[in-house]
Formats: C-alpha cells, sequence, structure tokens
C-alpha cells in the first residue's frame, strides 16, 4: 500500500509547482489508458500538460470500506516519464461504466459516500486530480436498449448534484474535469440549465469529437471531422461552457464502416448509406463497423482495404476519408496534417482552452499525429505568451 501523499514534503513541493503552471498556457492532455500503456521519449512529451490514466472502474467508489484503488499503473510509475510539473490525473468510469455513477448519484448519502472516495483514492495515490468519464448521463449509453432514456432522465439533475459533491470532498487544490460527449443526440445532461451548474465544478470540459460517427448511424461521414467538431464545440459553448474549460478531443486511431451493398457510393461516398449495424432490439454490435489504433496490429481481413485507404485516401469536406468499393468499407481517420488544419482551426482561432488525444499509446510506435500536435500546441503556447506580454507592456 502506497502512504498518504500527504506526508511526503517533496511531493508537496511538487504539487505547489504544477499549481503554479502559467495559466497563459494552453491545456495539453494526453490520456494513457491500459490497453496502450506506451510513452515515447520525453522530449515528445515535454509540452504536455495533463496526463489522464484510464480507467478506474466507478463502483469501486461505492464501497464504504474499500482501501485499495486498483489502476494499470501507479503514479509514481507515470510521473517521471513527464516533465516536472505535469498534473497527473485518474479517470473513473469509461464507455460502458455507467452503474457506479447511477449508483451514487442516486441521494445525498450516495453522492457523499463516492466523493469521500474520491478523495480517499487522491490521498492514496498522489493524483492531482479526477477525470469524470461519466460520458452519457441522462442516457444514449451503451445499455440504452436494455435501460431506456426515461428511466434515467433523473441522471440529468443528479449529474451536477455528484460533481459538486466531488469538489467539495476533494477541494479547490485538485483538478475535476469531465469527458462529455461529441454528438449533440447525446448531449442529454448538458442543457442551457445544467452546463452552468456543472461548470461551477469542474476545472475544464473534454468534449470528445470523435466517434461522431458510430454504429447507431446508417449513413458515412467522417468520425473525427472539423465540421462535426465545430458543432460539438459550439454546442457546449452556446450553453454555457467558457471558452477557456473547453478542450477539443483528437482521435488517435482509425475507423471502418460497411456500406451497404446496393448503395451506390460513388457520387458521393460521405453520406452514403450503411448496413445495418446494431441490433435494433437490443444494441448489439453486428460486426459491420470497427476501429484499431496506430500501435493495434492491422486485423488481416482488413489489411489489403487499409493499404488502398492509406494510398488513395482523400481530404474533403473537413475529414479524410477513403471509400473502397472492392470492400464496401468506409475508412474515417485523421492524419497529421488533418490533426494540425483542426487544432488551428478551433483550438486557435475559436480561443479553446486546449486539447486532449485518446490516447498518447494508441499513437506508438511512429507518434506521427502526436508529433504534429506537438508542433501546433508549441506555437499556441508561444503565440499566447507573447500577446500577454504585449497586453502588459502597453499598461
Amino acid at each position: 500500500m502506497t502512504a498518504p501523499w500527504s506526508r511526503s514534503k517533496l511531493s508537496w513541493l511538487l504539487m505547489t509547482t504544477i499549481a503554479m503552471v502559467d495559466a497563459s498556457k494552453h491545456k495539453y492532455i494526453m490520456y494513457l489508458t491500459g490497453q496502450h500503456n506506451v510513452v515515447p521519449r520525453p522530449e515528445l512529451v515535454a509540452d504536455v500538460t495533463h496526463v489522464t490514466l484510464a480507467f478506474m472502474r466507478s463502483d469501486f467508489f461505492n464501497d464504504a470500506g474499500r482501501t485499495e484503488w486498483p489502476l494499470f499503473t501507479t503514479i509514481e510509475e507515470v510521473r517521471p516519464k513527464f516533465a516536472v510539473g505535469t498534473a497527473i490525473q485518474v479517470a473513473i468510469g469509461g464507455w460502458g461504466d455507467t452503474d457506479g455513477f447511477s449508483r451514487a448519484a442516486k441521494t445525498n448519502e450516495s453522492r457523499e459516500l463516492f466523493a469521500r472516495n474520491v478523495k480517499a483514492m487522491l490521498d492514496v495515490t498522489g493524483a492531482e486530480g479526477v477525470d469524470i468519464d461519466w460520458e452519457y448521463p441522462g442516457g444514449n449509453g451503451e445499455d440504452y436498449k436494455q435501460h431506456l432514456n426515461g428511466e434515467k432522465a433523473w441522471e440529468i439533475e443528479a449529474y451536477p448534484k455528484l460533481l459538486a459533491e466531488i469538489r467539495t470532498a476533494i477541494g479547490p487544490s485538485h483538478i475535476i474535469s469531465a469527458a462529455v460527449p461529441g454528438l449533440p443526440r447525446d448531449m442529454l445532461a448538458f442543457t442551457h440549465g445544467t452546463i452552468p451548474l456543472i461548470a461551477q465544478s469542474v476545472d475544464f470540459f473534454n468534449i470528445m469529437a470523435y466517434d461522431l460517427m458510430n454504429r447507431r448511424d446508417n449513413v458515412t461521414k467522417h468520425h473525427t471531422g472539423l465540421d462535426l467538431s465545430q458543432r460539438a464545440i459550439n454546442a457546449y459553448l452556446e450553453r454555457g461552457v467558457p471558452f477557456e474549460k473547453a478542450n477539443l478531443g483528437l482521435a488517435f486511431y482509425v475507423k471502418w464502416f460497411k456500406t451497404a451493398a446496393d448503395a451506390d457510393c460513388h457520387i458521393s461516398p460521405i453520406g452514403c448509406r450503411t448496413d445495418l449495424m446494431e441490433d435494433p432490439s437490443t444494441g448489439a454490435d453486428l460486426g459491420k463497423a470497427g476501429a484499431f489504433s496506430w500501435h493495434d496490429a492491422i486485423p488481416l481481413e482488413l489489411s489489403e482495404s487499409f493499404k488502398r485507404a492509406i494510398a488513395e485516401g482523400k481530404y474533403e469536406d473537413g475529414g479524410y476519408y477513403y471509400w473502397d468499393e472492392k470492400e464496401r468499407l468506409f475508412w474515417s481517420w485523421d492524419t497529421p496534417t488533418a490533426i494540425q488544419y483542426k487544432l488551428h482551426a478551433l483550438v486557435e482561432k475559436s480561443a479553446l482552452g486546449g486539447v486532449f488525444a485518446w490516447g498518447l499509446g494508441e499513437d506508438a510506435p511512429k507518434f506521427q499525429h502526436l508529433r504534429a500536435a506537438n508542433e501546433v500546441m508549441r506555437g499556441l503556447v508561444s503565440s499566447t505568451s507573447e500577446h500577454v506580454y504585449e497586453e502588459r507592456s502597453e499598461l
């Protein structure tokens, strides 16, 4: 068992350093996942401001007597791999992990227990904060066919209350971020009425501007394209998220979808009809869509099609794609250049608070997408610092 973080004077000094990070600096966040626990050499992550370890199960925090907080790694193992001052967070939850949150949000007592356990976990592990990955409060999660949205409508009001309880428990010196859906149809708990309440508790919103096409769709579109990403960002800004608390999500992975046999995608591969991709009764995956990261081995049955996609893919309407006529596969992904264009168009021009990526190890071993993002983010930090200096010089 790791000793509580507060007992170490050196650790206290490190936390003080983190708290004093230049406020003008854009947040540059990398999720480090148990699926791809790979960190490149230090110079490639020197500009990263936050590392979020994904995931710790939400139901851990419903246990009154819990003293251990299992994760795929430890804060002590991760911290030396990044620059001094990089904040380390623990992501709780994730896609499909909703039951623990639902139980926690039910009552004042259950919210208090969950929040106390979050505080206990931070004390034991030494993390600087948490990322609340209750991605679909109010419905539209993985279990939306088993538990209809009407059954979860109460979560819309309970979600900000749970966040407020966590903030009260951990205090102002720790970080709370929230991973939030990128499709307006899924933003059930993120309304004009709830977002101001949520924003009181969280330091920033990680807007998942990816998986914007998924197996619930029936026509092709860019899963992480510029236009849909802009729409996702705008939806949150219009509902009250402060610009400086909005972070754009990047996808360091590839998605594919099977188009319908009788669909003519020659005229327009974007907007082309797909095969039925999920069971209409259960919501189960029918195997007509999938994803893999740059670190993964390409599935053998997809390898020839993906070679063609890489060789012949093109950028159009804000995203990179390829339609393989032979296999009837629609491919959607971001190239390094597409990522750079997106960062300039959205983070810089919209004056957002920062950017995050899912995930760091997913871009191994070449880390080409990370390198591309690094180049832009360094420029944004430099530009912001110069702008602040010029303003102060005129006073």
